[in-house]
């Protein structure tokens, strides 16, 4: 029996569509996934007035749909009510989702996590084969103790691949990182809670169209690869002022917005 129309996966692949369609008509250099380990574009091609954009009801579905804002999630950052929501997928061998974790996602934090306005929620997308998993999986593990964000920041202060992703490696780098169970990590890392949590965060990747990291939505709206603060920047506002927007509510009594004497 297929799955009905309202379950969560066939929901996420009807937007992912529309998204897809989306970047390939408007927007190809913040499209989803488009170019391998990251887009290396330098702009993102955004309407500059997002109460006016038409695909503004396709991104709403899509924070609707992928934004969880859970209280106490290990591997978020920032307000559950803040008014705008960036998704990363990010894969633990993916040089360009290194380069946005150490250059961009600091200046993020400080301008916007900080300030109430922007929320983080990682998911792991492990798309390079076995040590991304395992790594993904320690992430998790990690998570559990409280340690997340100083475990992420330690995966991702060098690049690394292949042996330096063997689980003791990871151990040591759970110490660096102030994990205090390591025999607890070690068993998360290897449980089953862990594969089915990175599972559960494939899924939702694949189902939106995900093909390669950094890949991100902000309020919705996909940003693809290692772009510079300023595209997100522009997105976070673009977001930001659709949600004032849709609060506000449409004018009233036929106002149109001009102001006349």
């Amino acid at each position: 029996m297929s799955a009905p129309l309202t379950s969560p996966a066939r929901r996420l692949a009807a937007i992912g569509a529309v998204l897809a369609l989306v970047v390939a008509l408007v927007a190809a250099g913040i499209a989803i996934g488009k170019n391998a380990g990251g887009s290396g574009k330098r702009e993102a091609s955004a309407s500059s007035e997002p109460g006016a954009d038409p695909q503004q009801p396709a991104y709403d579905e899509a924070e609707k749909a992928t934004s969880r804002r859970k209280d106490g999630d290990p591997l978020a950052l920032g307000r559950t009510d803040a008014p705008v929501v960036l998704v990363e997928y990010s894969d633990y061998q993916c040089s360009y989702c290194g380069r946005y974790t150490r250059e961009t996602q600091p200046e993020l934090i400080k301008k916007y996590v900080d300030e109430g306005v922007l929320r983080i929620e990682f998911r792991n997308f492990p798309i390079f084969g076995k040590d991304s998993m395992r790594a993904a999986r320690a992430a998790w593990a990690a998570g559990q103790q409280g340690r997340f964000p100083q475990f992420h920041h330690e995966l991702f202060a060098k690049l690394r691949k292949g042996d330096a992703l063997a689980e003791d490696k990871l151990v040591e780098m759970a110490r660096t990182a102030g994990v205090s169970d390591v025999d607890r990590f070690r068993e998360d890392m290897n449980g089953s809670a862990s594969e089915a949590a990175v599972k559960k965060d494939q899924e939702e990747g694949y189902a939106l169209g995900v093909q390669s990291t950094p890949s991100f939505l902000v309020g919705g709206r996909p940003v693809a690869g290692a772009q510079p603060m300023s595209a997100f920047e522009a997105a976070i506002a673009q977001a930001k002022a659709a949600k004032a927007a849709k609060a506000a509510g449409p004018a009233k009594g036929g106002d149109s917005g001009k102001s006349e004497k």
